[in-house]
């Protein structure tokens, strides 16, 4: 998809957006449960979100589940979830236009909260020397200032 064809996500325009959406944690919730704004960040000790950050790629949840568990410091598989949004969401800036141009990973963030209605219970882990790549990258990133969390 080119820029020309991408259209940011907006709380005006979500609706547009097909699902099905995800959610990678490290947290093992049941369905029905919600998943709120105001909890612990996965991936920054000490932060409170003030979203909760959802894809409507299964890749990008993977991501998620299993850097979520790294950064725990457990060896554990992680959990994704089948998610429906409550309310309005847009674009997840700390993704979006920053290392591709758009939201190639149909990453986004809302305010409201999402419901579980289902868990992903096979999906194909990522190598861990990926793994171990991508967590370099970010704690470079965060050596050089560069890593800061729009929330």
């Amino acid at each position: 998809m080119s820029t020309q064809e991408w259209q940011a996500v907006t709380h005006e325009n979500c609706g547009a957006v097909a699902g099905p959406f995800y959610h990678g944690t490290k947290h093992r919730l049941a369905v029905g449960a919600l998943l709120v704004p105001g909890r612990a960040s996965n991936f920054e000790q000490g932060r409170i979100s003030n979203h909760v950050y959802f894809t409507a790629t299964l890749d990008a949840a993977i991501w998620g589940a299993e850097l979520a568990m790294a950064l725990a410091g457990s060896g554990e598989r992680g959990h994704i979830y089948i998610v429906e949004p409550a309310g309005s969401f847009e674009d997840d800036p700390n993704l979006t236009n920053k290392r591709f141009p758009g939201n190639p990973t149909r990453s986004y963030r809302t305010r409201r909260p999402l419901r579980i209605v289902g868990e992903v219970e096979h999906w194909p882990r990522h190598p861990p020397e990926l793994v171990r790549q991508m967590l370099d990258h970010l704690d470079a990133l965060r050596r050089a200032g560069a890593a800061v969390i729009e929330d």
